[in-house]
């Protein structure tokens, strides 16, 4: 019997005043690295903020490691599992990096005795160990991106919510970054919301596209690259083919009239 899906919303709708950001999604996500891409104003942002449970659905039904997230008792028992990182997060200035992973971990209800080490194994991950007892205020913009990953790790979680996550870091550390993605997403639930569709290519076993609210494919990401050899786009070194896939996945949703035929996203593919 196969376990179920540490992600599964169904019918999912967020509404902003007069603004639809999500509708009537439908999203099951297991174990792996799963990439959420679309252009900017599609819902990605959105759908992280409902899955971390800091942002309510308008409607629908949302399950999060097996259980349902409508109570405020499961909202709670799921954030002591679960890892995030938003775009911009807040933190004290005059904290280290030590104390300011370390308050995460008192927040996600850690055991005391087992704080110092996981604190150490989460800095060390993202590369910081050597300005561990650096104060916030004085580390670089990549530095502090780090810092935001390792809060999101420290508690180890089954579920990891990263949006836009290499924003700041340099090449060498978005490779660094993209080892450590493959190596939790064996264990765990990772969904990384990008823009830059060269991280989903080098650390994401699938892919979730989403265009104006809706899902506009989900498949594995050699079936997006592989929608690229098929779009007729010239093949030429600048252009990336999971680029061409993702830009022919949006043309095939937006020609399609897959709001009021109900087709399945990748029907319009076919």
């Amino acid at each position: 019997m196969n376990p179920s899906p540490a992600v599964a919303v169904t019918g999912l709708t967020v509404r902003h005043r007069r603004t639809v950001a999500l509708d009537r999604l439908d999203l099951s996500l297991g174990p792996g690295v799963h990439g959420l891409l679309g252009p900017n104003g599609a819902g990605k942002t959105s759908l992280i903020r409902v899955l971390a449970t800091v942002a309510a659905p308008s409607s629908g039904r949302v399950e999060l490691l097996g259980g349902d997230v409508a109570s405020h008792r499961d909202r709670t028992g799921v954030r002591r599992r679960l890892g995030y990182l938003p775009q911009d997060f807040g933190y004290y200035p005059s904290f280290t990096v030590r104390e300011f992973v370390a308050y995460v971990a008192w927040l996600k209800e850690l055991p005391a005795d087992r704080v110092p080490a996981a604190v150490e194994r989460a800095v060390e991950r993202v590369g910081l160990a050597d300005r561990i007892d650096a104060r916030m205020k004085t580390l670089s913009g990549g530095m502090v991106r780090r810092a935001g990953i390792a809060q999101a790790i420290v508690n180890e979680p089954d579920l990891l919510l990263l949006d836009e996550p290499t924003a700041g870091l340099d090449p060498e550390q978005r490779v660094d970054f993209r080892e450590l993605l493959r190596e939790l997403g064996r264990e765990a639930t990772v969904v990384v919301s990008t823009h830059l569709v060269e991280d989903v290519a080098a650390a994401c076993t699938d892919v979730a596209l989403i265009e104006a609210g809706r899902l506009a494919f989900q498949g594995a990401t050699d079936e997006l690259t592989a929608l690229g050899g098929e779009s007729g786009a010239p093949d030429d070194s600048t252009t990336h083919a999971v680029e061409r896939g993702y830009t022919a996945a949006l043309r095939a949703h937006r020609a399609s009239d897959v709001r009021t035929s109900g087709a399945h996203p990748k029907e319009a593919l076919r």
